[in-house]
């Protein structure tokens, strides 16, 4: 196989320690903001056949399991990840296997659903990507996923500004020009990749995928009362989530 292998950062002692505090980290699906948006996207999981690409610790896995998948395959890079997974799960119909999802090769026409929550990012050719999943639905198979929204991958290295009002406004860095991105969350050195929506979009289309929804994630007032601090989410999207279907 050949291409980039990505960044294994997860299984850096450092990040993955600081990864397992997060609230969606100790509380699930539930303790992530975007998650009921992005389950809202998802087709009924009865009798489906699903990839979850990045899948961590197999929260996706294990609900798609007890909503009546018929089997879930979770791929992930980490080991570590993998590891907690397996600890949290022995479900029969839930695999979890080592995956590289800058080299992914899936079987064609094997899954009805391919998901994947906050990975995309880190991959440098997200193209090859969605041409492999295009191949490894059946078709009116569905992608669902969330990455880190563009507008959030590239901030001003000074940080926030404000506007003549005094109000604080998120300025950019370079937003047209796309590639690495290096940042220090959990831990120093971590590479993620700046595409445009334009392009994320745009690849999907290349890839033949048709385009059902678009949802820039931004909390509600009730999620904004219950956790104040989501509030500077108003600022600037965080995540971009995105349902597509392959045509029959």
């Amino acid at each position: 196989i050949t291409g980039s292998m990505a960044q294994n950062i997860y299984d850096q002692p450092e990040f993955f320690d600081g990864y397992g505090q997060l609230a969606r980290s100790t509380g699930g699906l539930n303790s992530a903001p975007e998650w009921p948006v992005l389950r809202a996207m998802l087709p009924p999981m009865k009798g489906r056949r699903i990839v979850d690409l990045g899948c961590g610790y197999g929260w996706f896995c294990r609900w798609a399991q007890t909503q009546g998948a018929a089997h879930v395959l979770g791929l992930d890079l980490s080991e570590k990840m993998l590891a907690r997974a397996r600890e949290l799960s022995q479900a029969d119909a839930v695999i979890y296997e080592r995956a590289d999802l800058e080299q992914l090769a899936l079987p064609p026409a094997a899954f009805d659903l391919a998901y994947s929550s906050l990975a995309l990012h880190y991959l440098e050719d997200a193209g090859r990507l969605f041409a492999t999943v295009y191949r490894a639905l059946v078709p009116g198979g569905q992608f669902v996923f969330s990455t880190e929204h563009p507008v959030f991958m590239a901030p001003s290295r000074q940080g926030w500004a404000k506007d003549a009002d005094g109000r604080r406004i998120w300025p950019l860095d370079h937003y047209a020009v796309e590639g690495p991105r290096v940042t220090d969350w959990l831990a120093k050195g971590v590479v993620k990749y700046h595409r445009t929506l334009a392009t994320t979009l745009n690849l999907l289309i290349g890839a033949g995928f048709v385009i059902d929804r678009v949802e820039e994630f931004a909390p509600t007032p009730q999620q904004i009362q219950e956790q104040p601090a989501l509030q500077e989410e108003l600022d600037r999207p965080m995540f971009l989530l995105v349902s597509v279907t392959k045509g029959n």
